[in-house]
């Protein structure tokens, strides 16, 4: 038979990201070593080095890999009840004790590295943007959304209030914190607002 590079490099680049992924989860992202990642997959750690800059690298290929292809959020026809559902599924997330400290490791090397910022923007956390700017077009386009507002604004002005509370760790991050952040959203987006205004 004859040897298939293309897909033994696909076994093993699968097999990395699924030790990576394995070992994240039983030892944390501090402790994650490429030579652990090798061992667990069966490679040698030039194999990783040879594909990704780091750990880090890997993780966030592991993490993109790992979401779904398409992610849709839920349409109730109540925006407001649709919002809070996703808001509070992201404090749920920062809640985690290991996803959390996994993202505030990766955020931190992103600081320091600026083809590994873009990476986990276009792959990580676009697509989750993207699918509620999607969710934000249909409300607007049902009347309950202000045809004038900046929907990219719009996802910035409900995400940034979390994030910017997990990464400072400056106050607790609740449901309550969440649907309040929704509250003041949806009242600064809805078309009464601009009637009023």
């Amino acid at each position: 038979m004859t040897p298939q590079p293309a897909r033994r490099n696909e076994q093993s680049r699968r097999a990395i990201l699924a030790a990576a992924l394995e070992l994240l989860t039983e030892t944390g992202y501090p402790a994650l070593t490429v030579e652990a990642i090798a061992a667990r997959a069966g490679v040698g750690k030039q194999t990783i080095y040879r594909w990704w800059r780091g750990k880090g690298a890997v993780i966030l290929d592991a993490l993109a890999d790992d979401m779904p292809e398409v992610i849709a959020l839920p349409d109730t026809g109540d925006l407001r009840a649709d919002l809070r559902q996703v808001l509070r599924a992201t404090v749920a997330e920062f809640a985690d004790p290991r996803l959390s400290a996994t993202t505030r490791a990766i955020t931190i090397e992103t600081l320091a590295d600026e083809d590994l910022a873009g990476q986990a923007r276009d792959r990580l956390l676009r697509p989750q943007l993207n699918a509620v700017r999607v969710r934000l077009e249909a409300a607007r386009e049902a009347g309950q959304v202000r045809p004038d507002a900046a929907l990219d604004q719009v996802v910035e002005l409900l995400f940034g209030p979390l994030y910017h509370r997990w990464l400072l760790r400056n106050g607790p991050l609740t449901d309550d914190y969440a649907d309040g952040i929704v509250d003041l959203v949806v009242a600064a987006v809805s078309p009464s607002t601009s009637a009023r205004g």
